[in-house]
């Protein structure tokens, strides 16, 4: 085996620049499949993460649409101990409102929320603009947007007319989430407020949820679903609510393996038609090696080391390429505010699986030129010389 692959080296180094060639073109394969791959799973964590990271990815609700989830903490220690993939949960009592200020008024949707456990699924406190979050009675905290239709500042109180009744509240601060429909019209204060509102502090609008792997929600929700049957309660997940936003991930998915499966496919075949050409080139030196005594198993190892060899050379250089493209696709493709638009996502296993793969490509491509050379016969050889 060793003489195989000392052969094997003596036969790549001979051709120096068909090796090269054929590294090269190995090398290329790789690096559209770490540059495609790595973009694309990219561009979908940042589709995932603008849409549904910082929103409720399962939220159980009361099956009648106006009424409240009572004694709600029962539920959300079943909830706890239902599933180890839940991460974040927290309560939420959304209400209806008008603010008004002197003659100018605006709809609202006032949210009252544990605000240590919402934080982690909203992330307000990265999203506050100017002041801070409520933590008192009576507090809130609008969109940025708010504040300008409404003339408002830090400390002003405001008026809200809520359940046919009016009360006022202090302005804490302003927030901009980057999405307008929430910049105008979302008010946000804490569960005791709207509890104080709704006058019970035992029931809640929704219970939201956040979990560690986003496309297990259908399956969790299901799953919720039944324990919940008994208790007039249901989930609604965003896997459901978003069926067009999964489409365009799994219809990014597909195109990507279906590149990376043409370029394998190719890959394959350049190597194994250049080593079967090889075969001819060197039929003289595999009949010399014969007639002194090489086996026909140690004449197909030459090829299949040379394969192998091609493959490490063609995958390492692959993997650098890739990385290369991806870091200048990163550094030059800007959006107008100087962040990328697609950003940097680099998987050491999806990396490690393509190096791996043109390996065993490459490997497989020479087994047509092993058996070639192993056939072939001293008398063979010396009839064709």
């Amino acid at each position: 085996m060793r003489l195989a692959l000392q052969i094997a080296w003596r036969f790549l180094a001979s051709a120096k620049r068909q090796t090269i060639i054929i590294v090269l073109g190995i090398a290329v394969g790789v690096s559209v499949q770490v540059f495609i791959g790595s973009l694309i799973t990219g561009l979908q964590k940042s589709l995932v993460d603008s849409t549904i990271g910082s929103s409720s990815h399962i939220t159980v609700v009361s099956e009648a649409s106006d009424t409240y989830i009572d004694n709600y903490q029962i539920t959300i220690n079943n909830l706890e101990l239902e599933s180890d993939d839940i991460s974040v949960i927290s309560p939420v009592v959304n209400l209806g409102g008008i603010l008004q200020k002197d003659t100018l008024k605006k709809e609202i949707l006032f949210r009252g929320f544990d605000l240590i456990e919402a934080n982690q699924i909203y992330g307000f406190d990265s999203k506050i603009t100017e002041g801070e979050l409520p933590t008192l009675l009576n507090e809130i905290l609008l969109g940025k947007s708010l504040k300008n239709d409404l003339n408002l500042n830090v400390g002003d109180t405001i008026d809200i007319e809520i359940l046919g009744n009016v009360r006022s509240l202090t302005v804490v601060g302003f927030f901009d989430f980057n999405v307008a429909v929430i910049n105008s019209t979302w008010g946000i204060g804490t569960l005791a407020t709207l509890q104080d509102i709704i006058g019970s502090t035992n029931d809640i609008s929704a219970i939201e949820m956040q979990i560690n792997d986003v496309f297990q929600a259908e399956v969790l929700a299901a799953t919720l679903d039944q324990n919940l049957s008994n208790s007039n309660l249901k989930t609604e997940n965003w896997m459901s609510q978003n069926q067009e936003l999964l489409s365009g991930l799994q219809g990014q998915s597909t195109s990507s393996l279906m590149i990376q499966v043409f370029v394998i496919i190719s890959v394959v075949l350049g190597i194994s038609s250049v080593l079967a050409i090889t075969v001819m080139q060197k039929s003289r030196q595999i009949g010399i090696l014969k007639a002194m005594g090489i086996q026909d198993k140690d004449a197909s190892r030459i090829f299949l080391f040379e394969g192998f060899l091609l493959g490490i050379f063609g995958a390492f250089a692959g993997v650098v390429l890739g990385l290369g493209l991806l870091y200048s696709f990163t550094t030059f493709a800007l959006n107008p505010d100087g962040s990328p638009v697609v950003p940097l996502f680099i998987d050491p296993q999806f990396i490690a699986l393509s190096a791996l793969i043109a390996l065993v490509a490459s490997t497989f491509a020479s087994l047509i030129p092993a058996i070639k050379s192993s056939k072939m016969t001293v008398i063979e050889v010396i009839r064709n010389a």
